[in-house]
């Protein structure tokens, strides 16, 4: 596996940065947002995709939800359409993502896999939540077929 590049740390500093300018506001009055947590994008890895190319998938906490989140590899990529779906092919299965706009330049693909993080304890606590997230997709077979 190939490290990210410095670059690349950089884009998903500001994608988190992005998901906070533009929704964290609204988050908090969410009931299940959660003061303990900001938005953080973790455990991201280089991925080929047949259709898209080289892209990074990984993992995007925030105060209220977890998503498994994809973006390319490179900055150069336009934006699909917001609301357009991808289908991300993964050793333990395929994901269907959604095109989502975080504010006037950064956007991903993502699905929601967690819409309430309320009860995570802190930071680090959603370091490893996300961890486990991307060793289970990442693995061969389902993630929810009880091999772990």
């Amino acid at each position: 596996m190939h490290a990210l590049t410095a670059e690349q740390y950089a884009r998903l500093r500001q994608l988190a940065e992005a998901w906070t300018h533009a929704h964290l506001r609204d988050a908090k009055a969410s009931p299940t947002f959660n003061p303990r947590l900001a938005a953080d994008a973790l455990c991201f890895q280089r991925h080929t995709d047949p259709e898209l190319g080289e892209q990074l998938v990984g993992a995007l906490v925030t105060p209220v939800s977890l998503w498994l989140a994809m973006v390319p590899a490179a900055d150069s990529a336009e934006m699909p359409e917001a609301g357009s779906r991808h289908w991300l092919a993964l050793p333990s299965g395929e994901y269907p993502l959604e095109t989502v706009a975080l504010g006037e330049s950064a956007w991903c693909r993502r699905l929601v896999l967690l819409d309430d993080l309320s009860d995570v304890a802190s930071r680090p606590a959603a370091s490893r939540l996300a961890q486990q997230l991307m060793e289970r997709v990442m693995a061969d077979g389902s993630p929810g077929d009880g091999s772990a």
